[in-house]
């Protein structure tokens, strides 16, 4: 190892291990569970270069149970901390990510304007396994605003570009989701075809979520033919898997598919579909639903779609409301922010000029630090001289930024002139160390080496010269570091 070792173990650790448990229980369709462990890992990962993908994570997670409201709060956050990190790739992943939360809330134009500026810059990643989920998301979002032309076109693209690229289960979801703008063209036969292609594969694949979507695509093509039986079959099924994983929003158009499917057949069992359906109305409301399925109040007698729209009418007044308010609590919170921000700056400042102080006052002012870092072992000695040399730099930026009293990974990449992801794949490469944890390792060496060499500094001067304006933290981070406080460290030196 080019760095020796920190005992860093806490914080990120736990936060990552939680990270890959919510992972694992996504790919699990587990997703009640998943939103537990990334809720949890969410407070250990922040400031840190895993709190992008956390919070990633949990608007994917709640696009999945519906929660939308929740999805773009973390979503917006997540591109925040995309788009400061200049990166085409996780910024064009964030807009997808945006561009689903407004699909699923039924704001297609909204969803579109993210979609297609995500497009735009995926083409600069040059990413094609981002392009073709973008693609895909900009068919749903033509099919939804009933273009089904330009959905079937962009379905298409995305569908080659995962069929090039050897992803087989992509591909066929891509083949479901053309059938929806088959569908939408009124191309029936086509779309049965290309599902009956589909859905044996994501049953052999166990991809319940992506089954389920078709089985509903399948019932809708086969009932359009006039196909009852068949319908009735493929909307089951759909109804089934969507009540096991809990996604009501699914599940509702499998009962509404089932209730007309079966009207001719059962009128009983249509009825109880239709009971279904109104018990998942509070959950999931949808106006276009709403007027398609007005015909259901008039055949049974039910007023539920009045009180609905009264329900509505009030929730709008509400939400005027609420935006007033949000508009108000936005203006305060950006006056804090801004306060907060001139602060810092003031802390920031009067730090940088107490370090100035101190290193005239102990003639460390020239004081070279590289050595306190790096190491003389035979891993050293592997390393190219240009992964040498950034490794040097990125030493002296740090040690140039304590100086300034402002020390944080974005800070360290902006000076090497990269992105932060940029910086964190190379230094990781190097050294298996954060970004964080690195700038960490420095800021210890140095400590360390001020109390070796200048032994007449008190704690609180060292901390200082280390960049910490708040000496109980740097006591915490050396002893978390060394085993030994400070004094204790000092004390062990003078013995």
């Amino acid at each position: 190892m080019l760095l020796t070792s920190v005992v860093m173990a806490g914080n990120d650790d736990k936060g990552d291990q939680l990270m890959q448990q919510a992972d694992s229980l996504y790919a699990a369709q587990q997703y009640k569970q998943a939103l537990e462990s990334a809720s949890a890992a969410l407070p250990l990962c922040k400031g840190t270069d895993l709190e992008a993908d956390c919070l990633n994570l949990l608007a994917v997670i709640n696009i999945r149970l519906s929660n939308y409201e929740e999805a773009a709060n973390y979503a917006k956050q997540c591109y925040v901390l995309d788009e400061k990190s200049g990166d085409p790739d996780v910024i064009s992943s964030s807009l997808n990510t945006l561009a689903a939360i407004y699909m699923g809330a039924n704001q297609e134009q909204e969803a579109e304007k993210y979609v297609l500026k995500g497009i735009e810059m995926a083409e600069k990643a040059n990413n094609p396994n981002r392009m073709a989920i973008l693609q895909a998301m900009a068919s749903e979002i033509y099919h939804a605003q009933g273009n089904d032309q330009k959905a079937l076109t962009y379905i298409e693209k995305a569908y080659e570009i995962d069929k090039a690229q050897g992803n087989e289960g992509r591909a066929m979801v891509r083949l479901a989701q053309k059938a929806s703008a088959l569908i939408g063209l009124h191309d029936y036969q086509q779309a049965i075809k290309v599902l009956e292609e589909v859905i044996p594969f994501l049953q052999k694949a166990g991809d319940r979520q992506s089954l389920g979507i078709a089985c509903n695509k399948m019932g809708m093509a086969q009932y359009a033919l006039n196909h009852e039986t068949e319908a009735i079959e493929y909307y089951r099924q759909a109804a089934d898997i969507f009540q096991q994983l809990d996604d009501p929003y699914n599940e509702i158009h499998a009962r509404k598919g089932l209730y007309e499917a079966l009207w001719k057949q059962d009128p009983d069992e249509a009825k109880t579909q239709l009971d279904r359906f109104t018990s998942l109305k509070d959950s999931i409301y949808n106006n276009t639903s709403a007027d398609k399925l007005a015909k259901y109040n008039a055949e049974f007698g039910n007023d539920w779609l009045q009180i609905e729209n009264h329900q509505q009418r009030k929730a709008k007044q509400i939400a005027i409301l609420a935006a007033v308010v949000a508009i108000l609590l936005a203006l305060v919170i950006w006056f804090l922010m801004r306060r907060r921000q001139q602060q810092q700056q003031r802390i920031n400042a009067e730090l940088s000029q107490r370090i100035k102080e101190l290193q005239e006052k102990y003639n460390v002012l020239n004081e070279q630090y590289d050595h306190v870092v790096l190491t003389s072992t035979e891993d050293d000695n592997k390393l190219e001289a240009t992964d040498r040399e950034f490794l040097q730099r990125t030493i002296n930026t740090i040690n140039e930024l304590i100086q300034t009293g402002q020390i944080d990974a974005n800070h360290v990449a902006d000076r090497l002139g990269l992105s932060l992801f940029q910086f964190r794949q190379r230094l990781m490469a190097l050294t298996d160390e954060t970004p964080q944890s690195f700038i960490q390792t420095v800021r210890m060496r140095r400590a360390r080496h001020l109390l070796e060499q200048h032994p007449e500094m008190n704690v609180s001067e060292v901390a200082m010269l280390c960049a910490y304006n708040d000496t109980s933290n740097f006591t915490r981070a050396f002893k978390r570091t060394f085993g030994l406080s400070p004094s204790q460290y000092l004390d062990k030196q003078k013995q």
